[in-house]
């Protein structure tokens, strides 16, 4: 994968950071902060417009008091999608209003009560607080776009192999049988192998063959010629032929039909088909991915799938992992889709809450990605938090752990998931996890011998 290449916006005179500063109060009164440049604007129309031609990380807002007006057009401009860290100052006696209360902790990150006097410092660490996680958020977002090009997500050593296998598998040019229960991306592997092979800039043509009525299948996939059945009106090309000098991936070929799986055969033997109602003999090039959730060795022991078909398909074959097989991907599946769609769906939801995160890793997923997928679209329309719960997802609220750990042992599984988090961030890379870390290369390496990371 490309490294991807992060650069630091919004830097002001000076090398000093920029935030917008959106000023809805009568006081004349300036804000100083040292080692910042805050622009001022004075209304939430102005704010969406510097918003729109500055990279802001953060932004202040100066409320005391707010009109339903502005609450109004404040809470659209805290709301949107592309916001950055917003913290609000205002006065002890505006937080008595229970709207304005809530408008501020589902869609801000901090507040600060005014006046300022003593509170400067503090201040000044939470912008580099806010400053810093957005920035750490907007490189995964770019890390799952690099991530979304390849359209697979994954980084335990199950699917890691997959990987490794879809590279050898594509410079083959052989018959390919993908195994794997319902919803493992089966289909996306078909497709990365077809990416990846020499046969890239022919079709990849998908046939679902559970899903098509068994008499419609073989025109389907061999086409007919005018007049071959009532209503055949004009001739029609088959999926094989649409795949010339490419790839045709069969999904649920253990559904395919006896009386088919004949001419799936002949094909398989002699790379030719007959169109139905045709008496040519058709010569194609075109490579076959299948895939199916059927045990097709028990299949073939039961007499519902030909032996001789099962080896010409089984030339090549992977098995595709399912989720409670991928140790570590859980989460980082649930946070890449919940990127991919929070677009979309237009959704006020600005994360996964830390219960969310227990629930989804308890969770078994018999339904694997395709699951999850559905999980996290429907509660990104359905939630009306800033962050997806676990009732948002349809899953049981976590069980409490009532364990207390000693100060030393949650020192150690803090230090231990750190350095995971780098070592996964960076890939491996060994010196940007220890300067993401803010330790040397040496002390790294000590660590991870330390907690068995090697």
């Amino acid at each position: 994968m490309n490294k991807v290449e992060y650069e630091w916006p919004c830097q002001g005179q000076e090398g000093q950071r920029k935030a917008l500063f959106l000023d809805l109060s009568s006081s004349s009164e300036d804000i100083r902060l040292p080692g910042w440049q805050l622009d001022r604007v004075t209304s939430p129309a102005k704010a969406r417009m510097m918003l729109a031609q500055n990279g802001y990380e953060v932004a202040l807002a100066r409320v005391c008091p707010l009109k339903d007006s502005q609450r109004d057009e404040l809470e659209d401009v805290l709301c949107d999608n592309n916001a950055p860290a917003w913290i609000v100052l205002t006065r002890t006696e505006e937080l008595e209003d229970q709207d304005f209360c809530r408008l501020i902790y589902e869609n801000c990150y901090d507040f600060y009560t005014l006046p300022l006097d003593g509170k400067v410092s503090f201040l000044q660490a939470t912008l580099g607080h806010a400053y810093g996680i957005n920035r750490l958020r907007e490189m995964g977002e770019k890390q799952l776009s690099c991530l979304d090009e390849c359209q697979m997500v994954g980084a335990s050593q199950p699917i890691m192999q997959v990987f490794s296998q879809i590279r050898k598998v594509a410079a083959v040019d052989a018959p390919v049988l993908i195994l794997g229960e319902s919803g493992t991306g089966k289909e996306l592997i078909a497709r990365a192998i077809h990416q990846r092979s020499a046969r890239r800039k022919g079709p990849f043509i998908a046939v679902n063959c559970g899903a098509l009525p068994e008499t419609l299948i073989q025109s389907e996939l061999f086409g007919h010629e005018k007049g071959a059945f009532t209503g055949a009106l004009r001739r029609k090309l088959g999926r094989f032929e649409m795949a010339q000098g490419g790839t045709v991936f069969l999904d649920e070929v253990g559904d395919l039909p006896l009386e088919l799986q004949v001419n799936l055969l002949r094909f398989l033997q002699e790379g030719s088909i007959e169109r139905l109602g045709g008496e040519q003999s058709l010569n194609l090039d075109v490579r076959v991915i299948a895939a199916t959730h059927v045990d097709l060795d028990k299949a073939v022991a039961e007499g519902r799938f030909r032996e001789d078909l099962f080896y010409r398909l089984n030339v090549l074959h992977l098995r595709v992992p399912p989720l409670r097989e991928r140790p570590g991907d859980v989460e980082l599946l649930a946070r890449f889709f919940f990127q991919k769609f929070s677009l979309d769906h237009n959704s006020k939801a600005r994360g996964l809450s830390q219960q969310a995160l227990v629930a989804i890793n308890q969770y078994g997923w018999p339904g694997n990605v395709r699951e999850m997928i559905n999980r996290i679209r429907r509660a990104l329309v359905m939630s009306e938090n800033r962050l997806i719960s676990a009732e948002d997802l349809g899953l049981k609220s976590p069980k409490q752990d009532t364990r207390v750990l000693s100060l030393d042992a949650a020192r150690q599984g803090a230090e231990r998931e750190a350095l995971i988090a780098s070592l996964a961030f960076t890939q491996h890379n060994v010196s940007e996890a220890a300067r993401l870390l803010g330790v040397s290369r040496v002390t790294l390496y000590r660590l991870m011998d330390k907690h068995q990371l090697n």
